[in-house]
């Protein structure tokens, strides 16, 4: 149930009022982060006393022994009510730290997945090699890839030459006496 702003206003002091405006809507919006944390740590307190308070009447009431402190004129539904529009100013701003925060949280989501979207675009369409031999003059021999090995050019007949001597020193042993 909403606290209809007249109800605030007579129940707060100016004070405590001009608190309470501060947590209202077009004031909360204008608010850095900060000045909302800090407002909320106001309201929480003013939030808290009332609470005690009310409970120290209700407490003295029911008979359970002398009001602590100095006497507070009244029952103890005036300080529930000024707890209730605490509370409820105090729900407001938690939930615009709130929105802020999820806020945050969405620009930065979305900042990561831009990140992603151009990695994995630049990953899918990776840089073609470079061409090479282009073919307009034909069929070309592809370029031997094995080592060459090089030999020296006085063996290169050299063991042939060693293979008709030992062909020749074979033919001799064999051959009948004449």
């Amino acid at each position: 149930m909403s606290i209809p702003c007249k109800f605030e206003r007579s129940i707060l002091s100016y004070d405590e009022h001009e608190i309470i405006l501060r947590s209202h809507h077009p004031d909360i919006y204008d608010a850095a982060l900060d000045d909302l944390k800090a407002l909320r740590q106001r309201l929480r307190e003013m939030r808290d006393k009332e609470r005690t308070l009310a409970r120290e009447n209700r407490r003295a009431v029911r008979g359970k022994g002398a009001q602590r402190g100095a006497s507070f004129p009244g029952t103890a539904e005036h300080p529930l009510r000024r707890k209730q529009v605490f509370a409820a100013a105090l729900k407001r701003v938690n939930r615009e730290l709130d929105r802020m925060h999820k806020l945050e949280a969405r620009t930065a989501h979305i900042e990561a997945a831009r990140h992603a979207l151009a990695m994995r675009r630049a990953a899918q369409f990776p840089p073609r090699p470079p061409t090479g031999d282009t073919p307009r003059e034909g069929m070309r021999a592809l370029p031997n890839r094995r080592r060459r090995t090089r030999v020296p050019p006085a063996k290169i007949g050299s063991v042939s030459q060693a293979t008709k001597n030992a062909q020749a020193a074979r033919d001799a042993r064999n051959r009948p006496v004449q």
